[in-house]
């Protein structure tokens, strides 16, 4: 719901073009993307299978952005797969990283060599129905991060975590997907945000919330918030990503705040080293 301002006027056309035309200026890392590889397994998830959307479907769609690094994001239709990560990040090269789901009990030396292999980050998708008590999400948040450095991130409506704030807030870090989805959500977002928590600036499409607006009071609380990324390929969004929300994150923070978002926020936050 973009309901401030005109950032999306305009043919879908033109707002390529544009975009397009400054990728040359322009690096992002894309901190939340899938990767759909019929070839690993692929789970149901309340009904919902996604179609095959490869590496190689990925990379033709985003290379025209800017897109030269990011994270692979697992969905809930890849529930606990771990080879179809472990296939792909030798081929993306140190540039990627992976973020995975892995169950409350996996095994230590399993997280290390996930982490060996460019997985920086587990993902705890309730949104999609994983069922967790915040305890346990604490308890496997720290541990992983204890064993491999990894921080947590969270797919779910912001407005629940609202009783959870201060247990989630000493967590060694903490990302939320999708800008918290609901605008009941941005209060409890922002008070995580004061905390150290991350924020995707992500899914504009699948949101029920003022997205510049929202973006703004992220930013203006902690300008090393936001991380952007596309969402591509945006399974089940009710609008799929655009080029265009490349730039109206532009619009909305400037360009100093943007570059954070698009490069400096992501790469710290998957401690990632580009090479050239």
């Amino acid at each position: 719901m973009l309901n401030r301002r005109h950032f999306l006027s305009g043919s879908a056309a033109l707002a390529l073009s544009a975009t397009t035309g400054h990728a040359q200026q322009r690096k992002i890392f894309d901190s939340h993307c899938h990767v759909i590889d019929h070839r690993f397994p692929i789970v149901a998830n309340q009904g919902y299978t996604p179609p095959n959307f490869p590496l190689e479907d990925y990379l033709a769609q985003t290379k025209p952005l800017g897109v030269v690094a990011g994270a692979v994001v697992s969905g809930s239709f890849q529930a606990n797969d771990q080879t179809y990560l472990m296939e792909l990040l030798p081929r993306l090269g140190p540039n990627w990283a992976g973020v995975t789901q892995i169950p409350n009990d996996y095994p230590d030396a399993e997280i290390a060599k996930l982490g060996k292999l460019g997985v920086r980050a587990v993902r705890f998708n309730v949104f999609r129905g994983r069922i967790d008590s915040v305890d346990d999400i604490v308890a496997l948040a720290t541990r992983v991060h204890q064993v491999a450095g990894w921080h947590s991130e969270m797919y779910c409506d912001a407005a629940a975590l609202a009783p959870h704030v201060g247990k989630l807030s000493k967590l060694p870090q903490l990302s939320i997907d999708h800008l918290g989805m609901t605008q009941a959500g941005v209060p409890v977002l922002l008070d995580l945000v004061a905390a150290g928590c991350k924020v995707k600036a992500t899914g504009f499409g699948r949101v029920k919330l003022d997205v510049p607006k929202t973006l703004e009071q992220i930013a203006a609380k902690n300008p090393n918030a936001l991380v952007f990324g596309t969402d591509i390929p945006s399974t089940r969004a009710e609008r799929p990503f655009a080029p265009s929300d490349i730039e109206l994150v532009e619009k909305v923070l400037g360009p100093a705040l943007a570059q954070k978002a698009f490069w400096d926020n992501p790469l710290s936050l998957y401690k990632v080293k580009p090479t050239a």
